[in-house]
């Protein structure tokens, strides 16, 4: 294999994980090949959240100016009670926000981000992207990594470095890796599902959501039964809305549909104003939150790599799925680089991640509890958050808007 081919990265899946690490990939002199399995691409979900933490190394890739024109920039996220539409805390943004963490803190459609990573990518010549591609069989050697590729009904070989899985919760690359190696090529449904649509801001669902929240924040409705966040994204043309149930399996798949009855048995007894944004906002799709075994390895030493959904999904309630998928990306590119052919520089990536990676779970677990507490504990959760300032409640998220990767010392 020439030299070329020899250090050649291998990414399976386009999504915005696989993109973000062609990107940092090839911007650190890597020839990147990206196969999608995908005819065409197509944003999956609706709106996203960026914190920080994502959005500055999005800068350093180049992807943010492009982002920024579609994006919305939240004045704050708000906390209210779904029963009373009582404020119950509010963590500032916008530019404050940004002035405290380096970078900005947006929302924004899906789409819009992928368009904004595609451009980029369009730029660099060391990146070669391919659709309808879909990775068949992983072989390892002293060669490095060997791909099987079908495209169109044939077969071909694709060889590099190292074969970065970052096809999502339903990864294919997880799957044709040996569990007993790697990591188990199931995902599992976490009960939860998530109802999600996107209205107009000036349509009658838009006006009914302005008359309860405001245009410019990220507002969470909490309830024993269930919550909503929403935001405006497409330049504050439109309104995200994802509100979370407890449900039975549905087809595995980002969208499908699911009695709307389950919903609304879990909104009894919160506010008219909201009950009336739901039933104006449908129809509703319907995404099972699958997560995925964050104990199994996410790497093998003879090259292969899993990020994003495909190592560690976990439910959003942090919002940092997007987020996290861009650090992982971002920081394997630069451990591999920096260590360049040390045989451990995977597992050290790994070790460096599993740290990060759990506490944004464990912080999204908390906000889960806290989110649909009910009874005596949503009392002391609400004095809990009466008595905390916006400053105090964003000092307590510097450790996540704020982080920056850490840098390799080699000795």
């Amino acid at each position: 294999m020439d030299d070329k081919r020899s250090r050649q990265i291998v990414i399976a899946g386009a999504g915005v994980a696989g993109l973000t690490a062609a990107l940092a990939f090839a911007g650190r002199g890597y020839p990147v090949q990206v196969f999608e399995q995908a005819a065409r691409l197509e944003a999956v979900g609706a709106g996203l959240q960026l914190s920080p933490n994502a959005t500055r190394i999005l800068r350093d890739l180049g992807v943010l100016d492009r982002l920024l024109p579609a994006a919305v920039r939240p004045e704050a996220v708000v906390l209210r009670d779904a029963r009373t539409l009582r404020e119950l805390a509010h963590v500032p943004l916008g530019q404050s926000g940004e002035d405290r963490w380096g970078a900005p803190y947006l929302a924004a459609h899906r789409a819009d981000l992928q368009s904004a990573l595609m451009a980029r990518v369009a730029e660099m010549p060391d990146v070669h992207l391919t659709l309808g591609a879909r990775v068949q069989r992983i072989a390892t050697g002293s060669h490095g990594v060997s791909a099987t590729v079908e495209i169109g009904g044939k077969t071909a070989e694709e060889q590099g470095s190292l074969l970065v899985g970052a096809d999502g919760v339903w990864s294919s690359v997880r799957g044709l890796v040996d569990a007993k190696r790697m990591a188990s090529p199931r995902s599992r449904f976490s009960g939860e599902l998530a109802w999600r649509t996107t209205v107009a801001a000036d349509s009658s669902a838009g006006r009914a959501f302005t008359a309860i929240g405001a245009a410019d924040c990220v507002t969470t409705f909490l309830h024993p039964g269930f919550h909503m966040v929403a935001y405006p994204v497409s330049k504050g043309d439109a309104f995200n809305l994802v509100a979370f149930t407890k449900g039975e399996r549905i087809a595995e798949g980002w969208s499908g549909h699911a009695d709307p009855g389950i919903l609304a048995t879990a909104m009894r007894g919160t506010a008219p104003g909201l009950v009336k944004l739901v039933e104006q906002a449908g129809p509703w799709l319907t995404w099972p939150l699958h997560t995925v075994e964050q104990k199994q390895p996410w790497t093998m030493p003879a090259g292969i790599a899993l990020i994003g959904d495909a190592a560690h999904a976990m439910t959003p309630f942090a919002a940092q799925g997007a987020a996290m998928a861009i650090e992982d990306a971002a920081t394997l590119a630069s451990v591999i680089a920096d260590l360049r052919a040390d045989p451990a520089s995977l597992q050290i990536w790994e070790n460096l991640r599993r740290p990060r990676v759990a506490k944004v779970a464990r912080r999204g677990a908390i906000n889960r509890l806290a989110w649909h507490a009910g009874g005596p504990v949503a009392v002391a959760r609400n004095l809990f958050l009466k008595i905390r300032s916006p400053d105090s409640l964003a000092t307590d998220l510097d450790w996540l808007y704020g982080w920056e990767p850490q840098k390799i010392i080699r000795r």
